[in-house]
């Protein structure tokens, strides 16, 4: 799509392209392209009125009190339901559910020291239990099940006309993407809040550096890098007693059905910035990565991905979870005339020399919540009391498909293009749940291309 477009209308074009599989994505994405941008370097890379910027006080607005639930009991469910009352007065968290008790028991203590006590009957146990959860009579809920889980649940919250804080990614494969498309469209003419755990998009470097580079001062987009190389992430071996699907949600972290493979999972962070700030998403993926070190799983240790764009733009994608190497989390965009990079916040022309930085002395000022994991939900309570209908779940859910066409690139060697990947049956999602066996021969690290042949 032509970085021409403006945000509404590519976030309903997207949408169009998630609920319209049976009349054939493709001829929807060829219908949507346009030529190369014709903006002067002297022109603002977008117009005030076709970019969401958030506003960002320190508390939520008071008003309407709120009933929440969790779905997804563990550690990030456990951390956004904490952000949540911190970022809000007024909110009382009256249901909770997950595939395990004991994850509900951790939660269910960790919120009495905090004077909220969820009553016995409104925790719920089972993969049925995010249907028990917004049943219960919620308001707003927060999703952080492991992500092949969330299109369904976001799915059901907005068909019940309940809010929705998803955790992202928010699909790790092709249906999952189409569903959460079609989703976000309901929720929108719902009027409904629908934040997603992007949280660059509200921590406040972030947010100033977008603004700059939506004004014009790196000029039109030319290129960028993106990286999140960290050391290993955490593994669960299994224990007597566990089934394989018990084994797996608890290691899910490391499985490629239940997380799309860190490239989605963690790196769609570095991805979705790329894409927020320029207003474009990929049209081909080329890549490779490998597994070297990883305990458990099926995943690979490492992506090297090329991302290229309609206009020719070229995004180079790197991520690693392997320790003892060099690390880098960050982002880098350049521009006809400077470049941008969040390692220091700062805009640089073409020569280095400094433009722009972000003014943290003066942030520090004006404002004293700066963890943009509290903002992101003052933002979400903000849209909801005020009855504004607010949804990210387009935006990211473009970033998750990004991740997952990269992740394909590697996985078979071959160029993975959007209106493919867009269009394609692929479906993570077992058959069967139930804390059962599994067939375990088919979750197997992925091996790209052929072996040489005499």
């Amino acid at each position: 799509m032509s970085n021409k477009m403006n945000r509404r209308n590519f976030l309903t074009t997207s949408s169009l392209l998630g609920a319209a599989g049976l009349i054939g994505v493709p001829a929807i994405v060829s219908a949507c392209k346009g030529g190369s941008s014709s903006k002067s370097a002297n022109e603002p890379l977008r117009q005030p009125d076709e970019y969401y910027v958030p506003d960002l006080p320190d508390k939520a607005i008071e008003g309407k009190a709120l009933k929440a639930g969790v779905i997804g009991c563990g550690g990030r469910g456990s951390g956004a339901v904490e952000n949540l009352l911190e970022a809000a007065d007024g909110i009382t968290v009256t249901a909770l559910g997950d595939v395990f008790q004991d994850r509900i028991d951790s939660l269910k203590g960790k919120l009495k020291e905090k004077g909220q006590e969820v009553a016995d009957d409104h925790c719920f146990v089972g993969f049925d239990a995010y249907q028990k959860v917004i049943d219960s009579g919620v308001d707003m809920v927060i999703i952080a099940t492991p992500p092949v889980f969330r299109p369904v649940h976001f799915q059901y919250a907005t068909s019940k006309g309940v809010h929705s804080f998803l955790e992202k990614p928010i699909a790790v494969d092709p249906k999952g993407y189409r569903t959460i498309m079609a989703a976000a469209k309901q929720a929108e003419s719902k009027g409904l809040s629908v934040v997603t755990g992007t949280q660059r998009h509200h921590q406040r470097e972030y947010v100033e550096s977008f603004k700059k580079i939506q004004e014009g001062m790196i000029g039109r987009i030319t290129g960028g890098n993106v990286y999140w190389n960290q050391g290993m992430l955490w593994y669960r071996n299994r224990e007597k007693g566990w089934s394989d699907m018990e084994w797996m949600i608890r290691d899910w972290v490391n499985w490629k059905w239940l997380s799309g493979d860190h490239i989605v999972e963690q790196h769609v962070h570095n991805i979705d910035v790329f894409l927020w700030m320029t207003g474009m998403h990929p049209v081909a993926a080329t890549g490779f990565g490998s597994r070297q070190r990883r305990i458990t799983g099926d995943q690979y240790d490492n992506f090297s991905i090329d991302f290229e764009f309609e206009n020719g733009v070229h995004l180079h994608s790197m991520c690693r979870q392997i320790d003892g190497c060099s690390n880098n989390v960050s982002e880098f965009i350049q521009g006809t005339k400077g470049s941008w990079n969040s390692q220091d916040f700062t805009i640089r022309d073409l020569d280095g020399n400094e433009l722009w930085k972000y003014d943290k002395e003066a942030a520090q000022a004006e404002f004293k919540q700066f963890n943009p994991y509290v903002l992101e939900h003052v933002d979400w309570v903000n849209h909801i009391r005020k009855g504004d209908a607010h949804v990210e779940a387009g935006e990211t859910g473009i970033s998750s498909l990004a991740g997952v066409m990269g992740r394909e690139a590697a996985y078979t060697g071959k160029t993975v293009k959007w209106d493919e990947i867009s269009a394609s049956e692929l479906d993570y999602m077992p058959e069967k749940l139930e804390l059962g066996p599994m067939d375990m021969s088919k979750y197997t690290v992925p091996v790209p291309g052929e072996a040489h042949k005499e």
